[in-house]
């Protein structure tokens, strides 16, 4: 467990009840029509993105998957920004247009969420490219499933990023279902770090529900990717809680498995791990928990009061290829 204040184990709790309140509320608004199209929740996963992204630099980037709410919210994008974006408000971060999928932000270079499985490893790839040419001393970070392992695009951004020493931090998130099915009925190799060595660049699998563990091992790797250059692999062995959208009735695992992985809940972890340093977290969480609600509170009214894009705007930002008829 790394050492920290109060003040500190406050914060780090505040973080993950942020996201863990925020993609409730999300999935009520979804079942209220609220929020329409697609919708994949975090829940259960929260401990990966809080204990990584919060130790970036401005001039870090990152790229994310189609679960990337909680993401967005710990890089900074406002909780208003968010939530009009999943309510295809002109105020949402992309006007409304992403959705849940595609929160996107370039003044805080976080280069999305993206709808399409391994699609970010090779922009990931092209990001440190980038930061590499101009030498700016950058970190890309790019989160993906396990799924995202058994596509293409995995093993050629691996094998770029080592040949041409790029800085990448490549962050799986492994809650060991990719959809509906199962690792073991997916990936002849389950063991997910052999895979990524075989790429000659430093691996580590960290247990993705404890918070302690993965702030200590994502602090590590992203200073080490920053100090040398090279990429590395880091997997976060973890667990959704959720079906994997909200249009998934959850038929392939066992209600009784989910039981059983709620009993690891990375908020009651890390609350176990605030007593062990004196802190009492049933006396600081009822605070915690006014706090995070206000602040949900306030970004649904800000997306139910905002407006709709209008039409007249609608071809705005859109390009007509060269050659193309008028």
């Amino acid at each position: 467990m790394l050492k920290i204040t109060k003040d500190e184990a406050t914060l780090w709790h505040r973080r993950m009840l942020l996201l863990r309140r925020f993609e409730e509320k999300c999935a009520e608004l979804y079942n209220a029509t609220k929020i329409r199209g697609f919708l994949h929740l975090y829940i259960g996963e929260e401990a990966c993105a809080t204990g990584l992204i919060p130790f970036l630099k401005p001039e870090d980037s990152i790229i994310a998957t189609y679960r990337e709410h909680a993401h967005a919210l710990l890089r900074g994008v406002s909780a208003r920004a968010v939530m009009a974006e999943m309510f295809g408000k002109a105020t949402g971060c992309c006007k409304g247009r992403g959705g849940s999928m595609h929160i996107f932000d370039k003044s805080l270079r976080f280069f999305g969420g993206n709808g399409i499985v391994a699609a970010g490893l090779p922009l990931a790839v092209g990001v440190a490219l980038g930061d590499k040419m101009q030498k700016r001393k950058a970190v890309t970070v790019v989160f993906f499933g396990e799924g995202a392992m058994a596509e293409g695009e995995f093993h050629e951004s691996m094998n770029l990023a080592k040949l041409w020493k790029l800085p990448v931090l490549f962050a799986c998130e492994n809650n060991f279902y990719a959809m509906g099915t199962a690792l073991a009925r997916s990936e002849s190799e389950t063991n997910l770090t052999v895979k990524a060595a075989s790429y000659h660049m430093k691996v580590r699998s960290v247990d993705g529900m404890d918070l302690a563990v993965t702030a200590r091992e994502s602090l590590a790797a992203i200073n080490e990717v920053r100090e040398s250059g090279n990429p590395q692999f880091l997997e976060f062995q973890t667990y959704r809680f959720r079906a994997h959208s909200m249009y998934d009735p959850d038929l392939y695992r066992d209600k009784a498995e989910v039981t059983e992985k709620q009993k690891r809940d990375p908020i009651l972890i890390f609350e176990q791990h605030m007593r062990e340093q004196g802190f009492n977290p049933d006396e600081i969480r009822p605070q915690v928990e006014a706090s995070v609600k206000a602040e949900i509170d306030d970004a649904v009214k800000f997306a139910e009061e905002s407006p709709v894009e209008e039409i007249s705007d609608l071809l705005k930002d859109v390009t007509t290829p060269v050659g193309a008829g008028s």
